[in-house]
């Protein structure tokens, strides 16, 4: 119902502003809008309000909504300043409303990406250097891995929160890591020997949630402004090839992506710990006394994003497919396996801009935690055993406005939790869910 209100509101203001014909809900500000950015100011407001209904499984049936008002200030500080190359970005959030993972469904793939707990915080905050013509960009501040790391252009279409950050960096890393909603300090460093081929490095601080945490990190850092360098360090590097980019392209534009990252410090085992003697036992074990820790941890990945088929006299008119692999070391790691992959077409009859999308995506619980829960099945007969999660999403961007999108989505979620007891029916599963929703994104 929020979500109906939300955009019936953004479509009454935008018939009084005159059927406004910009890019943004409020328009040009009486020509202040203008006037700021030839001072070097550019603030971004978008808000996303949806609702969700869980129609089939999962842990509960029923409808919840859930909104984001996102602002970002960037500022061009050689129009505000003199300084050549530089660049000063913040942003923030307002979070509200009930998630529909955490309320109806169980899963850790996200069903939203803007899913986060009630709050209004910082996001992040950042000073960057150019040089050379852009072929060197050096970051550094409160900063978010997912914002430029492991990146799907296609996959961002979807809803899923994993089509944009996936399983294999936020259930392993310490507190989930740098990720939507939460950044921590770091510095990011890109180098552009030429057009087509960028490389990214970067270091974090890999405990945002701060070293005393003992709740999930955004109950420890509600405001985002703990800028923790507690914990051990987060390394990341990626290297990016580029084909056929912009308007005078004849080929279809492509971008290929491979990285990894590794984060230092002690990562327990997901399957064996150690009794009075030092020996490994199972976790399931009565005779465990402490945990058996691994040095380090990482993960290795790649990207594909290209565009398949293009219309005769467009740029980006079309058929697009994408394709995302990972993995990381099953002993220390809950997911050791992920991968998605989908189809989008652009252009439709009298419909351009519309996009429709298809996507699937899962993650393998690693085999050392799917053998703890053997042992554990072995001492209480009919827990269940965990092996992946796995969603299939299908949804449709209709550009109603130019700052106006209505998105209608269906999902259908395999295994929630990768085959977890069911809160309400232990030790049953969680059944496979089928949740519909709909996401209105207004631009102001």
């Amino acid at each position: 119902m929020r979500s109906l209100t939300a955009l019936a509101l953004a479509l009454l203001l935008g018939i009084i502003d005159g059927a406004n014909a910009d890019d943004t809900l409020s328009g040009d500000w009486g020509g202040l809008r203008t006037e700021l950015a030839k001072a070097g100011f550019e603030l971004g407001i978008v808000y996303i309000g949806e609702t969700f209904a869980d129609l089939a499984g999962g842990i509960h049936r029923g409808t919840v909504y859930e909104g984001r008002l996102a602002m970002a200030l960037d500022v061009d500080l050689k129009k505000l300043a003199g300084w050549q190359g530089g660049t000063f970005h913040a942003s923030m959030y307002q979070i509200h409303g009930h998630g529909p993972s955490a309320n109806l469904v169980g899963n850790f793939f996200d069903v939203s990406s803007i899913e986060a707990l009630p709050s209004t915080r910082l996001f992040t905050l950042w000073l960057q250097q150019n040089l050379f013509d852009d072929r060197l960009s050096i970051r550094l501040g409160q900063l978010a891995m997912d914002d430029e790391f492991l990146i799907s252009t296609a996959a961002a279409n979807l809803v899923n929160a994993d089509f944009g950050d996936p399983a294999i960096n936020y259930e392993n890393m310490t507190a989930g890591g740098p990720i939507y909603p939460v950044a921590d300090p770091g510095l990011r460093v890109q180098v552009k020997p030429r057009g087509d081929l960028a490389l990214l490095a970067a270091v974090f601080g890999a405990n945002p949630g701060g070293g005393n945490c003992a709740m999930g990190v955004q109950l420890c850092d509600p405001s985002g402004t703990t800028f923790s360098f507690s914990g051990g360090t987060l390394w990341a590097g990626e290297l990016q090839y580029s084909i056929n980019q912009g308007n005078g392209a004849g080929g279809l534009p492509g971008t290929y992506r491979i990285g990894s990252w590794r984060e230092t410090g002690g990562f327990a085992d997901q399957h064996f710990g150690l009794d009075a003697s030092g020996a490994e036992v199972s976790l399931a074990s009565p005779n465990v006394a402490s945990k058996l820790f691994h040095g380090g941890d990482y993960a290795l990945y790649g990207v594909l994003d290209q565009m398949l088929w293009r219309r005769k006299g467009t740029q980006d008119q079309g058929l697009s497919g994408f394709l995302r692999l990972g993995g990381a070391p099953a002993d220390r790691n809950l997911v050791s396996f992920y991968a998605d992959g989908g189809l989008s077409w652009k252009g439709f009859p009298g419909r351009p801009d519309d996009i429709a999308i298809l996507g699937l995506a899962y993650a393998a619980i690693s085999p050392a935690a799917s053998g703890l829960d053997r042992d554990g099945a072995a001492l209480a007969p009919g827990h269940p055993i965990r092996d992946a999660e796995t969603v299939v999403e299908l949804s449709w961007l209709a550009q109603v406005r130019p700052w106006l999108v209505v998105q209608p989505d269906l999902q259908y979620i395999v295994h929630p939790g990768g085959n977890v007891p069911n809160p309400n029916r232990p030790p049953t599963a969680i059944p496979d869910a089928l949740i519909v929703g709909l996401r209105t994104t207004i631009t102001f």
